[in-house]
């Protein structure tokens, strides 16, 4: 009978990560994040597309990741004080209504700083799905999973949200490339901003959403902001800004080496070479042996990286540059799980929002930096030139993993 009892009573289920946030939330925090990795390349392809200069659509789109790179930030400490949603809310409305205007605007006869003052704006509107994402994520673990169940779980998650993060900014500028083929230069730019105000809207009104926090719990929980310049943290943003920068000159130089060929739209296409190994490593990271220590990865992966854009600076045909685009990717993907891993390994206390935003503001900023300088490259002194500055951003990968290498303790095994 006792048992009968405890069966029929039954024991309540045991918690879990996907029993909180709710089938449906994967999905939509992915999709929800797929239009700020649109933001960049689908500027540079409307630009370039419609008013046919290289140098002008690079500027826009560097203002773009200026923009998210200053205001960024500003968003993720503004969802901690305020709470997400109304940050969310707001955020997906200005730049829902920024995209919109800068897709008239480049087909009007409006001059040029006109346009690059939306693309600023486009981009500090930017909302910080990413990032809220994995803090959303991380407080219900913390709060709601054992404590037995959390480090690992955490981990997990961390690095899903990394290979999803690395699957949108290789991925993103594929959906920019089909939509400009197929339906116009201006469709990947409104396209980011219908997907905005439909998915990070529902994103923001998500029952995850988490919720603001009293000064006092604030005080409590945040480490001091000096922790955010230790030089073990600068080393990780200097090493994914380089990686902005690989995407940056690589689909910029790309683009220019299409257009001479009467071809510009299409470079997104190609460039989708470089996501189907780089997508297949990232989410196989979580096999690799613990001897395959995060330091290690990073210099070994950044050697497909030389690798592929020391083809591409030589690169004379389309089938070569598909080569070095396959190199590349067999690279960038895990690399960016790496750098993702290291910055949730070195988050200060009750900052790791702040050091996710961090990161992924420096993806933008370096992705939109270097399409303005291959851009003008291109456009004043040559395609060959240009195409060689993707290998200078992969040293500098390179010698941003040394520097870590010698500011990680080797006793850390994990590192």
């Amino acid at each position: 009978m006792p048992r009968n009892q405890s069966s029929a009573q039954g024991d309540p289920a045991p918690v879990t990560l996907l029993s909180k946030t709710g089938l449906g939330y994967f999905p939509l925090a992915f999709v929800s994040r797929l239009p700020f990795a649109m933001m960049v390349i689908g500027v540079l392809t409307l630009v370039v597309s419609v008013r046919g200069s290289v140098e002008l659509a690079g500027l826009s789109s560097a203002l773009v990741g200026i923009g998210a790179a200053l205001i960024g930030p500003l968003i993720g400490a503004a969802a901690d004080r305020f709470g997400q949603r109304p940050t969310l809310l707001l955020a997906a409305v200005v730049n829902s209504a920024a995209l919109g205007t800068l897709a008239w605007v480049a087909y009007s006869d409006s001059p040029n700083w006109v346009m690059l003052a939306v693309a600023f704006v486009t981009g500090a509107s930017g909302p910080q799905t990413s990032p809220m994402s994995r803090s959303r994520l991380v407080s219900i673990i913390q709060t709601a999973l054992p404590a037995e169940r959390r480090p690992r779980t955490i981990s997990t998650v961390l690095a899903y949200e990394s290979a999803a993060d690395e699957m949108v900014f290789v991925f993103g500028p594929v959906v920019v490339g089909l939509l400009a083929t197929t339906v116009g230069a201006w469709a990947p730019v409104a396209g980011a901003a219908i997907l905005t105000l439909v998915f990070v809207v529902a994103f923001a009104l998500h029952h995850t959403s988490a919720p603001a926090r009293s000064r006092a719990e604030r005080a409590a929980t945040l480490a001091p902001a000096s922790e955010l310049v230790r030089p073990t943290l600068l080393v990780v943003v200097l090493g994914i800004f380089a990686v902005g920068l690989v995407f940056g000159s690589t689909f910029t130089s790309l683009t220019a080496f299409m257009q001479e060929r009467g071809s510009a739209e299409s470079a997104g296409l190609l460039y989708g070479v470089m996501g189907v190994g780089s997508a297949i490593l990232a989410l196989c990271v979580a096999l690799f042996s613990p001897k395959f220590t995060l330091r290690h990865r990073w210099l070994g992966f950044a050697l497909f990286l030389l690798a592929g854009e020391s083809l591409l600076a030589t690169a004379d045909s389309i089938g070569t540059v598909l080569m070095s685009l396959a190199l590349t990717g067999i690279g960038i993907g895990p690399l960016l799980v790496t750098l993702y891993s290291f910055g949730a390994e070195r988050s200060p206390i009750g900052r790791s929002a702040t050091v996710m935003t961090m990161l992924g503001s420096g993806i933008m900023l370096g992705q939109s930096l270097a399409a303005a300088i291959t851009g003008a490259v291109a456009e004043n002194v040559d395609v060959p030139t240009a195409m060689l500055l993707p290998l200078g951003a992969a040293i500098l990968v390179t010698l941003a993993g040394a520097t870590n290498w010698l500011l990680t303790p080797s006793s850390r095994r994990s590192f």
